[in-house]
């Protein structure tokens, strides 16, 4: 067996340990160094049956495997995929093995905005059915697959599922009983060649369920509420539409059911703020509604879950300054998100590793929302800066800082900042140009924080 692409943040390394511990004799090969995949040798130390290649890749790890295991970050495009399709070797992903070998039912969510937040929140649903949850795939670094042999026939498993994992997951997914899908915008232009492939991956979660399914879809978005489906369509939205199967209506979340509306909780009673996060609670529970979780549970639950981690994340107050963690932020559609749910004046710390999005809109909502900083580094700052000034005119905010590094972007907001107002790292960006990933440019963010006399 050949793994291609180790990574950097537990891509290979569940399925790598899967094979090897199964008695696979496992070839990991990588074009990173070993000094850049340390943490990843780490994890795998003292496993027999392993073999590396990195620092580049051998045609012969890809003509005589059994089956090549792909990294998701591995372009379909890579001459090294071709010549295995070439000489007839399978290729698959771990969450494609890990689909083929799952004995449960699984709800699958994906998305450009929302994924996490969604799918977490489905999990937390979904223990009120008193069956075991298995919350997995882009959540966190635990692979299921490592589970596999714990997680039985009644147990419920959710999965975050990105566009990635998608090109290679086009097969069918007979397990899979409800699709999620949170919205589109444009995102990952730098690996999709333009918008109708990236909106194809993501279709493919819908061509891949069997016909006895569901599929819970956003019916307030123009490129989703139109898509055909194999399973029974269930929309929802933040209005209340003829065919809306979750929506707001009257202050509260609600679900239909056959001829009434039962009302879940009050919106006031979120924990969550901002209105992308009503939008992510009714995609949510449109799959509660599936599996008939009681109201009452429902309701505990939107009123005590505070969010997942890096996702509009209250750090601290500092001398009066409150400060906002928003690193998994990486496309400008959840800048103008984040911006339109924080009260009061905000100094803005984005940019980041360039994924060719339009950061346009972004701006405009910049210079409306009166951000008083904008503080920007990485890849992006130029592009964000020009854009920001084309709808500027003659305000005076924001002021505009370039910074080289998220030390001196914190430091920039700490001294900008007033009491009462709020300094928010929301980058519009990924991370790549600085970070391994969104999580580590969130942890150190949370740390120069914390360092704040």
């Amino acid at each position: 067996m050949t793994v291609m692409g180790l990574g950097l943040f537990g891509g290979g390394l569940g399925v790598t340990r899967f094979l090897a511990a199964n008695g696979a004799r496992v070839t990991v090969t990588d074009l990173r160094k070993p000094a850049e995949l340390k943490e990843s040798l780490a994890a795998l130390k003292g496993i027999k049956n392993i073999k590396y290649v990195l620092d580049r890749h051998r045609n012969e790890d890809f003509i005589r495997a059994d089956m090549v295991v792909v990294n998701p970050a591995v372009p379909e495009s890579s001459p090294f995929l071709k010549l295995a399709k070439k000489h007839n070797v399978p290729l698959d992903i771990e969450l494609g093995v890990f689909f083929k070998l799952c004995p449960c039912q699984i709800v699958g969510v994906t998305g450009t905005n929302g994924k996490t937040t969604t799918a977490t929140l489905i999990a937390e649903f979904l223990v009120g059915m008193r069956r075991k949850v298995w919350l997995g795939g882009n959540v966190g670094k635990i692979s299921l697959l490592e589970h596999i042999s714990e997680i039985k026939p009644d147990d419920l498993v959710v999965l975050e599922i990105s566009s990635f994992q998608l090109l290679y997951l086009k097969h069918t997914l007979p397990n899979l009983l409800v699709s999620v899908m949170t919205n589109i915008q444009p995102n990952h232009l730098d690996r999709h060649k333009d918008m109708a492939e990236y909106i194809g991956a993501k279709q493919n979660i819908l061509n891949g369920q069997p016909p006895f399914s569901y599929a819970v879809l956003n019916r307030e978005d123009d490129r989703v509420r139109t898509w055909k489906t194999k399973g029974a369509p269930l929309y929802f939205g933040l209005k209340i539409h003829k065919d809306s199967y979750t929506f707001v209506k009257g202050g509260y979340f609600c679900i239909r059911q056959g001829d009434k509306i039962c009302q879940v909780a009050r919106v006031s009673e979120m924990k969550l703020m901002g209105q992308f996060n009503q939008a992510n609670i009714v995609a949510a529970l449109a799959v509660a509604g599936v599996f008939g979780i009681k109201p009452e549970f429902l309701r505990q639950v939107i009123r005590t879950f505070a969010g997942v981690e890096h996702r509009l994340e209250f750090v601290a107050e500092k001398n009066g300054v409150k400060y906002y963690n928003d690193s998994i932020a990486t496309n400008p559609v959840s800048v103008i998100g984040a911006l339109k749910a924080m009260p009061g004046s905000i100094h803005l710390i984005a940019g980041g590793y360039d994924k060719k999005l339009p950061f346009k809109d972004m701006a405009k909502e910049i210079v409306r929302r009166r951000v008083k900083t904008l503080i920007l580094l990485g890849a992006t700052a130029g592009q964000i800066a020009r854009d920001v000034k084309a709808v500027q005119g003659r305000s005076k905010l924001p002021e505009i800082v370039r910074v080289k590094d998220l030390k001196d972007a914190v430091n920039i907001g700490r001294k900008s900042a007033k009491p009462g107002e709020i300094v928010l790292l929301s980058p519009a960006c990924a991370s790549f140009d600085m970070f391994r990933n969104f999580a580590e440019r969130g942890d150190l963010f949370k740390k120069l924080v914390m360092e704040i006399k």
